[in-house]
């Protein structure tokens, strides 16, 4: 049976009894992964990538299709993420020139003594670049955790868990933006903090709410049982006032789908996407999609978020959100390594049903899923990496975004150039201004023979420095708005 039990003492198991069929345990390299939005990749390199601990690199052949190695010339060890796309769609190790194809297969080795004997060590299987299978959905590139003989036969075997809506073509259902982040957080307090509605009020007061007025009892029951592979969903009770029903459903290994259903018919889906990279850290692709109802009335967004806006835009501005609680999950994790703990339940307090689904959460990693995520190589340490102390590394933006996003960084560069013209128009209002007063002091001089310098300023004085301040207060603005692209400091006791 399973307790769903919050009053007297301390919610702690929500899991049904294993049936045979579950006794399986979850396969972490058997799936797909998402690692980039296809849009913001740039196609004319390639680039460096982390997932479950394999340095991976992804780059774009000449079919356009996006291929995954590992990173790593089989020939001295060299990342081939920082090589070259050459022209001839294939991806060139910058250390002694091998080329590699769309499979992976050494086409060209220039150090040989002639075309026969580069032939020959082409063919050796161990020249070739060790490759995974990729796919693009829904505008994610996927990237299938195992490599070999067999991992195109199982990757076939399993679709990624993309949103069904998005397949409808349906003039009802409208998506925005989506969003990509590495957060320094490890996978699984991403997807505790995510089954966690309790904490959305409070952590992100002002956006989502308020952590005075909106931080009210509700019990999550759960609707749909564990599964080793599937997961679970939760349903919150009551929803809220403008809602029907809210449902957040866990689908291993990488999406918390977040449905809310409003009394109109009208439906918020929250495709929040998590990919363990390395100890300590995940990428985040997330994006919001509303359904219409039956009188084509859209529902509301997250916020400020479901706002018309670039991509950019609200590339930056989702630190203003990510960043509410980005250092309450980066310290737990790792206070929650300091004390030692064999399991989670034995650390935390959980005396209220908001946490029901945080508990489920953690049991099925426990119990059906090998009790955690099966690191490669190195990478396999019990201990998340030290606890980073200084915030504004927690806060950094430009190297867990925007040096890897393409649409930032071509939006960074129009900033750039948009302040430079603004201080070069506000210097030239200045200028200008002074030129049109010099000249009327002196003309008044030549009419009257006064040199008196209380003359007033003629009108296109005053319009000529009121352009000057304008385009100053522009070039500040465009400064302020820079800086997003590079770092976002946020406390909460600033947050009134």
């Amino acid at each position: 049976m399973t307790s769903q039990t919050n009053l007297p003492g301390e919610v702690r198991d929500v899991t049904p009894q294993f049936t045979e069929s579950e006794k399986e345990t979850f396969q972490w390299t058997l799936q797909w992964y998402p690692v980039a939005v296809v849009d913001f990749l740039d196609p004319s390199r390639p680039h460096a990538i982390q997932l479950l601990g394999k340095e991976l690199v992804l780059w774009r052949d000449g079919s356009r299709q996006w291929r995954c190695f590992e990173d790593f010339c089989p020939h001295r060890l060299a990342p081939l993420s920082e090589g070259r796309v050459e022209s001839d769609g294939t991806l060139l190790c910058a250390y002694h020139g091998w080329r590699f194809n769309s499979e992976g297969n050494c086409v060209s080795i220039p150090q040989s003594k002639d075309k026969q004997a580069e032939a020959l060590h082409c063919s050796n299987r161990r020249s070739c670049a060790v490759a995974y299978p990729t796919q693009e959905r829904q505008g994610l590139l996927w990237v299938w955790a195992e490599a070999g003989d067999s991992a195109h036969i199982e990757s076939q075997l399993r679709q990624p868990q993309i949103i069904p809506e998005l397949e409808s073509n349906s003039d009802r259902v409208v998506q925005l933006f989506w969003n990509i982040r590495d957060l320094p957080y490890g996978w699984d307090f991403f997807m505790e903090n995510v089954a966690d509605p309790a904490h959305v009020p409070v952590s992100h007061h002002g956006i989502m709410g308020s952590r005075y007025q909106d931080d009210q009892y509700y019990d999550m029951i759960r609707v749909r049982e564990m599964s080793t592979q599937s997961g679970f969903s939760f349903e919150v009770v009551p929803a809220g006032s403008k809602l029907s029903q809210k449902i957040h459903d866990f689908q291993p290994p990488s999406l918390m789908r977040v449905v809310s259903t409003y009394k109109d018919g009208g439906q918020l889906i929250l495709a929040l996407y998590a990919s363990p990279t390395r100890p300590g850290w995940c990428r985040h692709i997330g994006t919001q999609v509303l359904v219409k109802n039956e009188a084509g009335k859209k529902p509301e967004g997250v916020g400020f978020f479901a706002l018309p806006m670039p991509n950019w835009l609200g590339h930056v501005l989702a630190s203003l959100f990510l960043h509410q609680d980005t250092v309450f999950l980066h310290r737990q994790e790792k206070i929650l390594a300091r004390q030692g703990r064999d399991k989670w339940l034995d650390a935390v307090y959980t005396p209220n049903p908001q946490d029901k689904m945080t508990i489920a959460f953690r049991q099925w990693l426990e119990k059906r899923a090998g009790g955690g995520i099966p690191w490669a190589g190195e990478s396999s340490s019990d201990l998340p990496p030290i606890e980073q102390q200084d915030k504004q590394k927690l806060f950094d933006v430009w190297t867990t975004h925007t040096q890897q996003c393409r649409v930032c960084q071509d939006a960074l560069k129009n900033i750039n150039r948009l302040a430079m013209v603004a201080r070069v128009a506000a210097i030239a209002c200045l200028c200008l201004g002074v030129i049109m007063d010099s000249r009327t002091v002196a003309m008044k001089a030549v009419v009257t023979g006064s040199t008196s310098l209380l003359t007033a300023p003629p009108t296109q004085f005053w319009w000529a420095i009121g352009g000057a301040v304008l385009f100053a207060m522009l070039g500040y603005l465009l400064k302020k708005l820079k800086r997003l692209f590079y770092v976002y400091e946020f406390e909460h006791a600033q947050n009134d």
